[in-house]
């Protein structure tokens, strides 16, 4: 975190507001689930009234990183994806004062996000059924939710991650009850409501509502309906585009009990407090029911710090005489909630007496063989803090004391042979204790003992530093002439495992790798080595809502060997939520990036204008110089849309040049089979025959899926150019249409070329420069 990012952190929680969050997490024993498939599908709204409304403790369960999704932020897709989608929910998670379960580890990882699919089978066939299952009971185990809520139904019609998800949550329930340390969920709520929208088409109606949850009145720290906060939390999805301003707050949700009846309130019957748990207590209910008193002290001498203090300091002390003279029994089925309870006291108490804490590191990543320093900043009340760090497997720091608030350096030592720390962790707690490196702090306030968790403010990382790289890392040769690469570091040795037949020439920071004559069309890789061993490279990205990240894979040249015939035109493009541009110049086409549209830009100067990826959405600056684009195109150029979401800014009677409408729900509008038939329906089309001829062969080795966002319904003029669908699906016509519209042409294509261009399919590079080609 930069300087600015910390006080801007500390802008947004001033002392009261923490204050009261850490109070009303002390209002309930009971514990919440909400599993979803990807970053960004928890039921925020709702989970913001179980929160702050209820007091209750949220676990959100996510099954992949969203790693296969789309991002209207930036370039980052795949691995870097996945990294800035899982920062987007902690980030989320932050604001509901949520634990994160992740259940998916990245996209090496055989639970990841793929893309998309229609069904729970299809999903489990890439999963594995009996992996996800067996993840999610142990996250049962491990939280031990009272509740489970999925927030999507297994229905036709809904994404098939959706559905895998919601069918494995409750496969789940028997398996967690079974074996070592069980835990047995007590209620299974499915969503009574519709999942359908702008995106997804419940074909079956929801379950009966067997209870109504209604979120009354509004959060008494912040002034915010529940509803809002929940969007607060929405908004940090910003790759997604997430967050909604709601005129009328939504208030109500309903669900429906698996196996139940009806319910006034949430897990009727369970113990919802300390007070309602000492009635199962035994010899401990006189303690918990003084701490449950202790509690409701603290809240009513809220704000008064001091106050407070004592209250926590009682509540603390009792609970702890609970947990010494509770049964076996009783801690088999409730310890857990004591547990947790006392270790919410103890951060209560800190944010009571103006304990603030602060750690940073000297460095994000440490090689293997070095050193660094953790520094801790407290501030506050003079205490005496011990200070053990937890640090990664192979890294050691000594446990330390700082006698009163101030300053302290620790130093780190990591040895030579430290493993690799994870770049996706397995879990993310509210309280602290994340990220393969943190600081476990002891102190005493007002007699009782404290433990708190403190997080670093970036990841601790270690791994060797990412060596030289090539730039491109990814190669098209149209021919068996030399390939001419830069280097990162022009010092650096480096090796390279060049196929037979292959020479390479340095000079500085260039490298020049000439091929054998008679290379044959395909593809080709060549690891880059450093004195023998493997180089690790690092891609990185940065936002203010996430702060940095940075993927480290492999080094590895990719080369595709490619006869592509160019079309002669002077391009323009326009970026849109996917980057195909690096490709273009790469391709040897003669184009201008357009970062910035000059609000005067007529694009006379062009003879194609290429729209990239829901740009009309994610673009600004594009919207108001449509009709120049119209008259360029009626002058004779020729406009190519990439897909575009019927959500995001297109309007189908204004945004193209003719109307052209963008199907919905868009489930059924995508054929998500990379190998599902395409049918040439017009093979003369000027398109499909120059400069390159178009067929079947150039839908071989597609990866993820063909497209998405089809069109439905477009002017007569438009001409369908392609067919293709999904096993038993009728086909669909809007994934390639052309038409001539005044003396030029717009043409749209919803395949996910931008993709396939990254995974070197030769006939997405094919296809795409005759899309280029002048109208």
């Amino acid at each position: 975190m930069t300087p600015q990012d910390r006080l801007a952190r500390s802008e947004a929680a001033p002392a009261l507001l923490r204050l009261h969050r850490a109070l009303t997490r002390l209002t309930s024993v009971l514990t919440v689930m909400n599993t979803g498939a990807h970053p960004d599908d928890e039921q925020s709204c709702l989970l913001a009234w179980l929160r702050f409304g209820q007091g209750m403790r949220l676990v959100i369960a996510c099954s992949t990183r969203g790693e296969g999704g789309q991002n209207i932020l930036g370039p980052e897709r795949g691995g870097l994806l996945g990294l800035l989608r899982s920062r987007e929910l902690e980030e989320a998670a932050r604001v509901l004062d949520s634990d994160i379960a992740w259940l998916g580890h990245g996209p090496d990882d055989p639970v990841h996000d793929f893309g998309f699919s229609k069904d729970g089978d299809q999903t489990f066939a890439r999963w594995g059924e009996a992996r996800i299952t067996a993840r999610l009971a142990d996250a049962y185990r491990r939280w031990r939710p009272d509740v489970v809520i999925p927030t999507f139904l297994d229905v036709p019609g809904q994404h098939g991650h959706h559905r895998a998800m919601t069918r494995a949550a409750e496969a789940a329930l028997a398996l967690a009850a079974q074996g070592p340390d069980p835990w047995q969920v007590a209620r299974f709520y499915l969503p009574a409501w519709s999942g359908a929208g702008g995106t997804y088409d419940d074909t079956e109606p929801p379950p009966p509502e067997t209870l109504r949850i209604t979120a009354t009145g509004a959060d008494p720290a912040t002034g915010a309906e529940y509803d809002e906060i929940g969007e607060w939390s929405r908004r940090r999805h910003a790759s997604q585009g997430m967050g909604e301003w709601r005129d009328v707050p939504r208030q109500s949700w309903s669900l429906h009990l698996r196996g139940g009846t009806l319910e006034t309130v949430m897990a009727e019957g369970l113990p919802r407090n300390l007070a309602e748990l000492a009635s199962l207590a035994g010899p401990a209910a006189p303690s918990l029911t003084d701490a449950a008193q202790a509690i409701e002290d603290a809240l009513a001498a809220f704000p008064h710090p001091s106050a407070c203090c004592k209250a926590l300091a009682r509540a603390g002390m009792c609970v702890d005489a609970a947990l010494a003279g509770a049964s076996d029994g009783f801690m088999a089925a409730h310890g857990h909630r004591l547990h947790r309870k006392r270790r919410e006291i103890g951060h209560a108490l800190a944010e009571a007496a103006g304990l603030r804490l602060f750690a940073t590191t000297s460095a994000r990543r440490l090689a293997p063989g070095s050193g660094g320093e953790i520094h801790l900043t407290a501030r506050g009340p003079a205490l005496s803090l011990d200070i053990r760090p937890a640090l990664p497997l192979g890294a050691n720091a000594q446990e330390v004391t700082l006698p009163a608030p101030g300053v302290l350096a620790i130093p780190i030592v990591v040895a030579p042979d430290a493993p690799d720390t994870p770049q996706f962790h397995p879990h993310w707690d509210a309280l602290g204790g994340n990220g393969p490196g943190h600081l476990r702090i002891g102190t005493r306030i007002e007699g009782v003992q404290v433990t708190l968790d403190l997080d670093l403010d970036q990841p601790l990382a270690l791994r060797p530093a990412a060596g030289p790289t090539i730039r491109p890392d990814l190669a098209l040769m149209t021919s068996s002439d030399a390939l001419e690469l830069r280097l990162t570091d022009p010092d650096a040795p480096l090796d390279l495992d060049l196929p037979p037949g292959w020479k390479s020439v340095r000079h500085e920071d260039r490298l020049t790798l000439t091929p054998p004559a008679d290379l044959p069309a395909g593809k080709a890789e060549i690891p880059l080595r450093l004195q023998q061993r493997p180089v690790l490279t690092e891609t990185r990205g940065s936002y203010p809502h996430v702060g940095s990240f940075a993927l480290a894979r492999p080094a590895l040249l990719r080369l595709l060997r490619l006869d592509l015939s160019l079309p002669d035109a002077r391009v323009a493009y326009i970026r849109g939520t996917d980057d195909a541009g690096p490709w273009l110049r790469r391709m040897g086409l003669d184009v201008t990036a357009l970062d910035a549209i000059d609000p005067a830009e007529d694009f006379s100067a062009y003879a194609t204008v290429l729209v990239g990826v829901v740009a009309f959405g994610a673009r600004l600056d594009l919207p108001p110089v449509l009709p120049a684009l119209h008259r360029f195109v009626r002058a004779g150029g020729h406009l190519v849309t990439f897909y575009q979401r019927p959500d995001q800014g297109w309007q189908p009677d204004h945004t193209p040049p003719l109307p052209l409408t963008v199907g919905r729900p868009s489930v059924r509008w995508r054929v998500t089979d990379p190998a599902a038939p395409v049918t040439v329906l017009a093979p003369d089309h000027p398109l499909l025959t120059g400069p390159n001829r178009i067929g079947p062969e150039d839908f071989l080795g597609w990866h993820k899926e063909r497209g998405l966002y089809f069109a439905s319904d477009w002017d007569p003029a438009y001409v369908p150019l392609l067919s293709c669908s999904d096993p038993g699906e009728p086909p669909l016509l809007g994934a390639l249409l052309s038409a001539p519209v005044g003396r030029g042409r717009h043409s749209h294509c919803a395949l996910t070329l931008h993709h396939q261009l990254d995974q070197l399919v030769p006939g997405a590079f094919r296809l795409l420069a005759n899309l280029l080609h002048p109208a």
